[in-house]
């Protein structure tokens, strides 16, 4: 399997069947990792050192890679590409440094989050640096990048937001599609977008792959939730039960709260549920149990593989070649991560 600086072909989830495909992806993934460690650059060595804090502790680089496949329907070598990509990873890592801040999260990545290691307003000012550098380099590839960018970041945080204030009087469930849809959706989205648009792609194929991006992203995004519930430490690389301990909502809680079934599991579980963050290790320990056997797993799982299908059907319109067979491989990918 191919290696660019750690990040295999397999680490992002794609399966490429075509040789060709996958080393022009990981030549241009190898390019855009040398545009990040030049944005990060400071004449500062404290702020290049906390700004390469996040992006030398690993990642999949799963955004770069989804611009370069899309960049596949149209001319993959044309040289904004690589800048594009490093936008979209750059805002991303960003977002991350804050996300760690507004949780109090002190491990990323399998390191001391910038916030443990320096503090709550050093890890802000960290983001927003990176965000600066992001936005300069989207400034260099003209003010359509500029404008979609922002647009982006605006749902980005919208997407925050709402997650900070909670669904109010709007249906818990929606409210939480609402959130990941503007936390990983959109950015997902632009990813698409740019690897199109810079690419030279026809407008009609990059609107087609800007939509299925958009459905991986929510699909990718509610897959985690199960995976917490799901999965051992070895697999979703943390321990199982971790958003279920810190009151984190996810589509099967959401689920079984809303669930007016009167098998006593299912009352038993809503019970332990409704208290909030299930802190107590002997509950934490039966809910996850009750939740593993629950019809609210069940069809959290039906939800995933039925947006996992429209992103696949969202593709049904373009060019089969083997891009779209790698984008068509992330939808399998979602539903294996789950099963």
């Amino acid at each position: 399997m191919s290696s660019v600086n750690g990040h295999t072909a397999r680490s992002t989830g794609v399966r490429f069947e075509d040789p060709a495909l996958e080393a022009s992806v990981m030549a241009n993934l190898g390019l855009v990792e040398q545009r990040l460690r030049e944005c990060v650059e400071s004449a500062d060595p404290f702020v290049t050192e906390a700004a390469k804090h996040l992006l030398e502790a690993g990642g999949k680089r799963f955004r770069p890679m989804l611009v370069a496949v899309c960049a596949h329907f149209g001319d993959p070598t044309a040289p904004e590409l690589v800048d594009a990509a490093a936008v979209l990873e750059l805002t991303h890592v960003a977002t991350l440094y804050h996300d760690d801040v507004m949780d109090e999260a002190h491990v990323r990545r399998g390191t001391p989050s910038a916030n443990a290691r320096w503090g709550n307003s050093l890890a802000i000012l960290v983001g927003d640096f990176l965000f600066s550098r992001a936005a300069e380099l989207a400034a260099g590839l003209g003010p359509d990048a500029v404008r979609i960018q922002a647009q982006t970041f605006a749902q980005l945080v919208h997407g925050q937001i709402a997650e900070t204030v909670g669904p109010r009087d709007a249906d818990p469930v929606e409210h939480h599609l609402e959130v990941l849809a503007g936390k990983t959706g959109s950015l997902f989205a632009t990813c698409a977008t740019f690897g199109g648009m810079f690419s030279g792609a026809p407008a009609a194929t990059t609107e087609a792959l800007t939509a299925y991006a958009k459905t991986l992203g929510l699909a990718f995004q509610l897959s985690d939730d199960l995976l917490d519930i799901s999965s051992d430490s070895s697999e979703s690389g943390k321990t199982p039960g971790t958003d279920l301990r810190e009151g984190v909502p996810t589509l099967p809680v959401l689920y079984a709260l809303a669930s007016q079934d009167s098998d006593p599991a299912a009352v038993r579980l809503r019970q332990i549920l409704s208290d909030g963050p299930v802190t107590d290790d002997a509950l934490h320990a039966e809910a996850l149990e009750l939740l593993r056997d629950s019809v609210a797993l069940k069809r959290a799982r039906q939800t995933v593989r039925g947006y996992a299908d429209q992103a696949r059907a969202q593709l049904h319109g373009l060019p089969h070649i083997p891009a779209r067979d790698a984008l068509e491989s992330l939808c399998d990918v979602l539903a294996d991560r789950i099963a």
